[in-house]
């Protein structure tokens, strides 16, 4: 297990590890409001607006997390020439993330999502997105930026949310180039999109997303995921079928499961106290993930590390991410 002395020890490395998230961005936008009364014209709720923040999403929420810990964050995505994308870089500015990788396209508009929480409940989401793949001239000028900055990173996480930047082509164009240069990549897939992840260092999936890529009904037992038959045969599988030598399944509320070639899986219990807000707990636990390992730790240590995490994380309403001081608290606690 993690010691407090260890995960101290790491967090203090983080600051010189350069990371590179590649993936689908998106802005997350709050509208917050109190209900009193129902609406007249339809029988929906009224929502009286108080107040509207906005925050990084999708890939960008990754990014996000790791520049509370290293001035190193780098993002690619795609964006638009439209409002949207200005707020997402002035968000990301200043918060430390380097946003010049990002793309911009003359024709797609930025993924924008409208949440609505009256009294801490969740009314209704509105999105705006065109979901298009890359064209060829995008992958070529996303081969030609992360070939030139490969050379001063340490780690590249692929998180893919299904929107038409991550594909199959993206993927091994992205992994031939980390692979040759012996970097550290991490994936975070989506079960949208089923791709083949050869070549990368660790696989990410939350149990949805595993037991989908496999191809195998979940059907859950009582008990701990040491004694899931199904999870363990799952997590084996996706070893062989993404050829890969590590798979993070994160159970939720069960905590994780790290299974890697010629060693028995590895569960790590939740640490979460209070769950408020699941939204962006994924994208918390691959940012620490990829920084515990570019930090030096082995696999188990890191999965402990971004478990503790996604514990805070999911503490907290919105799109939050975690403090150093917090993180430090809860291996304190």
């Amino acid at each position: 297990m993690l010691t407090a002395a260890t995960a101290r020890d790491a967090l203090s490395r983080m600051p010189d590890c350069r990371v590179l998230v590649l993936g689908d961005v998106m802005l997350d936008h709050f509208i917050w409001g109190a209900v009193r009364r129902i609406s007249p014209e339809a029988p929906v709720p009224i929502v009286e607006v108080t107040k509207e923040t906005t925050f990084p999403g999708g890939a960008a929420n990754v990014a996000r997390n790791l520049s509370a810990f290293t001035p190193h964050a780098h993002l690619m995505g795609r964006v638009g020439r439209d409002a949207a994308a200005g707020e997402l870089r002035r968000l990301l500015e200043s918060e430390g993330v380097q946003t010049a990788p990002m793309l911009e396209s003359d024709t797609l508009p930025t993924i924008a999502k409208t949440r609505i929480i009256a009294r801490q409940q969740h009314v209704v989401r509105v999105d705006r997105e065109t979901v298009e793949k890359l064209s060829d001239t995008e992958l070529a000028e996303v081969a030609r930026r992360v070939e030139t900055m490969l050379p001063e990173l340490d780690a590249l996480i692929l998180e893919d949310y299904g929107k038409g930047f991550v594909t199959q082509a993206f993927v091994d164009t992205v992994l031939g180039l980390a692979r040759s240069a012996g970097k550290l990549v991490t994936v975070d897939p989506s079960p949208r999109n089923p791709l083949n992840w050869h070549g990368a260092s660790l696989v990410k999936p939350n149990r949805l997303e595993a037991f989908a890529a496999a191809g195998v009904q979940d059907v859950r037992t009582p008990g701990p995921p040491l004694e899931d038959r199904r999870l363990l045969e799952v997590g084996a599988q996706l070893l062989d079928q993404w050829s890969v030598d590590k798979v993070l399944i994160t159970l939720g509320e069960q905590g994780m499961l790290l299974c890697q070639r010629n060693a028995d899986p590895h569960h790590i219990p939740t640490r979460a106290r209070e769950v408020y807000d699941v939204s962006g707990a994924g994208d918390t636990a691959i940012a620490f993930l990829t920084l515990a390992l570019a930090a030096g730790l082995g696999a188990e240590d890191a999965a402990d590390l971004a478990n503790h995490a996604s514990g805070i994380v999911v503490g907290k309403l919105g799109t939050a991410r975690v403090t150093r001081e917090e993180l430090l608290q809860a291996f304190e606690d």
